[in-house]
């Protein structure tokens, strides 16, 4: 999926490959400080489930953000900076593990364009939520893509995403009810 600003740059989601690594862990430590993650959690991600893995890329190939999604249960999401090991089995969420893009881009809607490409994914794989924790205050921004507020949310939950900040939620999306 392609995105033109009026400058005529052009900025597009492609899957990530391992090359891509060490760009997606520099933007992780500029974008997300707060939530620091070893290049260990995002070399998993890619092996356990490299089609949820993409880097936004402009016409010249040059790396500017990233997002890596992955099946997941729904109101368990994994901890920061842990890794997974393996893919549940019986996972009934797509779940958004980060996104990240430069300042330089965030003008080119590739948030919105990774919204849509989840719901296709989600589809594809027989998946009917994705889900997140929203951090820096982002939460009104997910509403505005149609993630609400997870109802089932229990002491465990809360605790765990209380460990990214105090205002994270954790957001869900009923793919069947958005297409």
């Amino acid at each position: 999926m392609e995105n033109k600003a009026a400058n005529d740059v052009v900025m597009f989601w492609r899957g990530m490959h391992e090359r891509d690594l060490s760009a997606v862990v520099s933007i992780a430590e500029q974008v997300h400080p707060d939530y620091p993650e070893s290049p260990e959690v995002f070399a998993e991600r890619l092996r356990l489930f490299a089609d949820g893995c993409r880097v936004a890329v402009d016409g010249d190939g040059g790396v500017h953000g990233y997002a890596i999604t992955h099946p997941a249960l729904l109101g368990q999401p994994p901890a920061l900076n842990s890794l997974l090991h393996a893919l549940p089995s019986q996972a009934d969420c797509l779940y958004l593990h980060d996104i990240a893009l430069t300042d330089a881009v965030r003008q080119y809607g590739l948030g919105g364009k990774l919204v849509e490409l989840i719901k296709r994914h989600a589809m594809n794989i027989g998946i009917g939520h994705a889900a997140l924790v929203a951090v820096n205050d982002s939460a009104a921004y997910w509403r505005r893509r149609g993630f609400s507020d997870y109802l089932k949310a229990d002491t465990a939950l809360l605790k765990k995403i209380g460990t990214y900040d105090r205002a994270a939620q954790y957001l869900v999306l009923n793919i069947v009810d958005t297409v």
